[in-house]
């Protein structure tokens, strides 16, 4: 069977870039995804695999029942987009002004579909059942994942594979982690709120854009002098905004910013200290403020038995030149979600490749993908879920 899906991914592989490209041409933000899912909905349709829309909002599910019985694989796949101004120059641009597939999700989509098009012609051999899970929203908290878990996406699976195409590391590559592979990603609004003035006259007022510079520079200290060294944290101011005016003391200034850590307690502290440094400071200043922390989606936590499985599933499939380990990334991702209800795996696949200028980061206005990685994805995933099914889960471990 394995021979068979693999070389069907080979004749399929033009249709998954086409695919790919068509969703890159029309990319739309999270929570407002109209399109996608019904383009989603539709293949499957055409293939007669049954489905649920609007699962959750704005999700996509479908189910391949196997010829024979066995146990449940979920695969998942996400297809939000960012509000990002596509500035590469390709025939597959987005069309739209202002947001663009950054992150590879449209590739993520393309590569779910045509994988479940080969299974489905191979259902006749197959044991067990394979639920597709397309995901809106992933991008953006609250995200997708929760209210899709709600309304019922993985009843019945006994185990979960996901796969992200990564620019950072070369086509052929498969990079995997036992535990802890992606950080909690939280946000915070800090808002000083001073006493505006005329900027010769400073002894006034009460300068808000000074109040929240000390505040940059002290935020800093919370990782670098109280956070145990041995524990990974990352603070970050992304916006500062505040006046309008050369000769005005601002009244108000806004920083914004995210904290990524992978423990509760490490979490808890920093948001402990980052309330007594804002008090402290805007007290001492005269200024008053308010603080909004924002927690955002959990740590993911690969299992390891369901890694292993994927590790040495990787190191089958012949377009895989390499398969590593990969050091913990402090990026975010609500695949989190899917990893506390059911065991499974989510690794990374190589897709950068400089002679395609296909190594700008996630999240670029430049950045794309060496579109050969969504085959590797593809014949990954389908080994290991075929791994899975067609063994009995004590001897895949021994």
């Amino acid at each position: 069977m394995r021979t068979a899906l693999f070389e069907r991914l080979e004749e399929l592989y033009p249709q998954m870039v086409e695919l790919r490209r068509e969703l890159h041409q029309h990319p739309e933000l999270s929570f407002h995804e109209v399109r996608t899912p019904k383009r989603i909905a539709d293949f499957y349709k055409q293939l007669g695999i049954p489905i649920r829309t609007e699962v959750g909002g704005r999700g996509v599910v479908a189910v391949l029942e196997g010829a024979l019985p066995g146990k449940t694989v979920g695969l998942r796949a996400d297809f939000d987009a960012l509000p990002i101004n596509d500035e590469k120059s390709v025939s597959y641009k987005s069309t739209v002004p202002g947001v663009m597939h950054a992150c590879g999700h449209d590739g993520h989509t393309s590569t779910l579909l045509h994988l479940a098009k080969a299974l489905y012609e191979e259902r006749h051999q197959l044991e067990g059942r394979i639920v597709f899970i397309h995901q809106f929203a992933e991008e953006i908290t609250p995200g997708g994942a929760k209210p899709m878990i709600e309304d019922g996406c993985l009843d019945g699976v006994d185990v979960l594979f996901g796969t992200h195409l990564w620019s950072g590391f070369p086509t052929g590559t498969v990079a995997y982690k036992t535990g802890r592979i992606m950080a909690a990603a939280d946000s915070f609004e800090i808002v000083v709120k001073g006493r505006g003035g005329h900027g010769g006259i400073p002894h006034e007022a009460v300068d808000a854009i000074v109040v929240a510079s000390q505040l940059v520079s002290q935020l800093q200290q919370i990782v670098s002098r109280f956070i145990n060294p041995g524990h990974t944290a990352v603070l970050s101011i992304g916006s500062f905004h505040a006046g309008s005016a050369f000769n005005v003391i601002s009244e108000t200034a806004t920083l914004k910013g995210t904290v990524r850590t992978f423990d509760r307690e490490v979490r808890e502290r920093i948001i402990t200290l980052m309330e007594r440094m804002i008090k402290g400071t805007c007290d001492s200043s005269g200024a008053d403020y308010s603080f909004t922390y924002d927690r955002g989606y959990p740590p993911v936590v690969n299992h390891e038995k369901e890694t292993v499985l994927l590790k040495e599933a990787a190191e089958r499939v012949a377009d895989v030149k390499e398969v590593v380990e990969t050091e913990a990334l402090m990026v975010g991702e609500d695949v989190a979600y899917y990893l506390e209800e059911v065991p499974g795996t989510f690794f990374l696949t190589g897709a950068g490749n400089a002679e395609l200028e296909a190594t700008y980061p996630h999240h670029h206005p430049r950045f794309d993908i060496d579109e050969k990685a969504m085959l590797i994805a593809a014949k990954t995933l389908g080994e290991a879920t075929l791994s899975y099914l067609e063994q009995k889960v004590e001897k895949v471990y021994q």
